[in-house]
C-alpha cells in the first residue's frame, strides 16, 4: 500500500499530515500528487468525497515552499464554485502548512473588500477565490495574475452548472500559459468541460479513480414513491413523511443533511423540523455569509444535528461523519444526486441516502438511475399510503357537501308551491299562473286544476279570437 512518505512530499508537509491523523493517500491523491510534483498538468476525475482537495493542496505546498510572493502577484490560484468550498480549501492549507511559512488570502463574497485588499497588497503565496470575487478585484486593478505558477480549478462540473465557465475562460486569459501549471478536478466530464481541458491544459496526466458519476458502494440508497392525498396538502404531508423517515432510522441517524431544490423550501423545511422538536438549521445562498459560517461550524462540531441545504452545500463540504442524506426533493440535474449523497459514506464509513419522489419528479428519478447505471431500491413509506389516513376520506365528503345543500333547499320550494296555487284561480294574476310548473299535457297537475298553458284548456282571450275568426 502506498504511503504519503512514498510521494516525495516536503518533510514538513509529511509531519503536518501525520499530526492530522492520515497515513495512506486515497487513490486520487496517490495518482495526482506525483505528476503534479513533476510539473505536469493534471486532469483528475473522481466522485466527491475521495480526497481531491488534498490531491492538489499537498503538492502545491511542496512546490511553493521555496520562493516569496510579491505584492498583488499571487504565486498560485485556486478557483472554487462556492464560498463554502473555498473556505474549506483554506482550512486545508492551514492544516498542512503548519510547519511551512506560506501566506494565503481568501477572496469570497460577503467579506469586506478592504480587508482582502490588505492581504493582497502584502503579497500572498496562495490565493483561494470564487470566480466572481476574483474578477471584482482584478477589474479594480488590485490583482496581477501573470505570475501564477500553479492554477487549480476545483469542482469544474459545478462551475459549469453555476454558469461560471465564461469567467473561468477569462481568468485563464489573465495568466501566462507558458509558465502556468494547471490542475483540473471534476466529478464528471461534460462536453463543455472536455472543451475547456482541451483548450487550457497541455498534455495533462489523466487520473480517473471511479466511473464517471458513480455512487459509493458503502452508501445504502433508497427512494420512497410518494403521492399526496390532495395537491394542496403535498407540502405538509411530505414534511410529515420526512420526519417519519428520520424517526425510522432511529439511533443510526446521528446527523444528516437534508437537500431541497428551492431556497424557499429550505427555510420552510428547517422551520417545520424545529417546530416538531428537531435540531435543524437552514443554509443557502441568500443567507448572510457569517450566518452560513456559524451554521456550518455548528454542524461540523456536532452542535447541530440536521442541516437543511440547497445545492450550494452539495459540493465539497468536508464533514467526515455525516450518517445520512435525505433528498426532500429529487434533484433536477442527475449529477447533483451523486454530489448530494457523496456527503455521507466518506472516508470509508457507511452511509445512507433516502429520497422522496412525487409523481412529477419520476422523470428526474429515471435520469438519475440512467446516470448511475443502477436502479435505486424502492422502500415502503413509514406512513403506509404516504399520508394520514383520515385525509383521503375527508376529501370526498367535502366534495359532496355542496350537492347536499342544494338538495336540502329543494323541498322548501316545493312546499311553497301549494301555498301559491291554493288560492282561487280568479284571484291569481296571470304572472302567478305563468310561474307555476306545468304538468304534462292532458294530465292533472295534482291540485285538482286542469293544466293551463300547454294543457287542453285554452285561455278565454285566445278562444274568443278563434271563435271570432270562425264566425267571420
Amino acid at each position: 500500500m502506498t504511503k504519503f512518505s512514498d510521494l516525495n512530499l516536503n518533510p514538513k508537509v509529511l509531519k503536518a499530515i501525520e499530526e492530522a491523523g492520515y497515513e495512506s493517500p486515497t487513490p486520487i491523491q496517490a495518482g495526482a500528487i506525483p505528476p503534479a510534483l513533476e510539473g505536469r498538468d493534471v486532469l483528475g476525475i473522481a466522485q466527491t468525497g475521495t480526497g481531491k482537495t488534498a490531491g492538489f493542496v499537498l503538492p502545491m505546498i511542496t512546490m511553493l515552499a521555496r520562493g516569496r510572493a510579491r505584492a498583488r502577484m499571487p504565486r498560485s490560484l485556486v478557483l472554487c464554485p462556492t464560498r463554502e468550498l473555498a473556505a474549506q480549501v483554506a482550512e486545508n492549507f492551514d492544516t498542512y502548512t503548519k510547519y511551512v511559512n506560506l501566506t494565503k488570502a481568501l477572496l469570497i463574497g460577503g467579506v469586506s473588500f478592504k480587508e482582502q485588499d490588505k492581504l493582497i497588497d502584502k503579497g500572498v503565496d496562495v490565493l483561494i477565490a470564487t470566480p466572481g470575487r476574483l474578477l471584482d478585484h482584478f477589474e479594480r486593478g488590485k490583482l496581477i495574475l501573470s505570475d501564477v505558477k500553479v492554477m487549480v480549478v476545483d469542482e469544474a462540473d459545478r462551475m459549469l452548472d453555476m454558469g461560471f465557465i465564461p469567467d473561468i475562460e477569462k481568468i485563464f486569459g489573465f495568466t501566462n500559459p507558458l509558465t502556468r501549471q494547471t490542475l483540473f478536478f471534476s466529478a464528471t466530464m461534460a462536453p463543455e468541460i472536455e472543451r475547456i481541458t482541451n483548450t487550457f491544459l497541455s498534455n495533462p496526466f489523466r487520473i480517473e479513480v471511479a466511473r464517471q458519476a458513480t455512487t459509493g458502494e458503502n452508501i445504502k440508497q433508497g427512494v420512497v414513491m410518494f403521492k399526496a392525498s390532495r395537491k394542496d396538502r403535498e407540502g405538509s404531508e411530505k414534511r410529515k413523511l420526512l420526519r417519519a423517515l428520520i424517526d425510522g432510522e432511529g439511533e443510526k441517524c446521528t446527523n444528516a443533511i437534508i437537500f431541497c431544490n428551492r431556497k424557499s423550501d429550505v427555510d420552510i423545511v428547517a422551520k417545520s423540523l424545529k417546530k416538531y422538536g428537531y435540531d435543524a438549521a437552514p443554509i443557502h445562498g441568500d443567507l448572510d455569509q457569517s450566518q452560513r459560517t456559524r451554521t456550518l461550524d455548528g454542524f461540523r462540531a456536532g452542535d447541530l444535528r440536521f442541516l437543511v441545504a440547497s445545492d450550494v452545500a452539495a459540493r465539497g463540504l468536508d464533514v467526515p461523519a455525516v450518517s445520512h442524506v435525505f433528498n426532500f426533493d429529487v434533484p433536477s440535474h442527475a449529477e447533483d444526486y451523486v454530489h448530494r449523497i457523496g456527503r455521507t459514506g466518506r472516508a470509508g464509513r457507511d452511509g445512507a441516502a433516502i429520497m422522496i419522489c412525487v409523481p412529477r419528479d419520476e422523470k428526474n428519478l429515471a435520469d438519475i438511475e440512467t446516470l448511475v447505471q443502477n436502479e435505486i431500491p424502492r422502500i415502503e413509506s413509514p406512513l403506509g399510503s404516504g399520508s394520514p389516513a383520515p385525509e383521503p376520506e375527508a376529501a370526498p365528503e367535502e366534495k359532496k357537501q355542496p350537492s347536499r345543500s342544494r338538495k336540502s333547499s329543494a323541498p322548501k320550494k316545493s312546499e311553497a308551491k301549494p301555498e301559491e296555487t291554493a288560492e282561487p284561480e280568479t284571484s291569481a294574476p296571470a304572472a302567478q299562473e305563468s310561474a307555476r310548473k306545468p304538468a304534462p299535457r292532458g294530465k292533472s297537475n295534482g291540485n285538482g286544476n286542469t293544466p293551463v298553458g300547454m294543457g287542453d284548456h285554452l285561455p278565454s282571450f285566445i278562444a274568443l279570437s278563434f271563435e271570432e275568426r270562425r264566425a267571420g
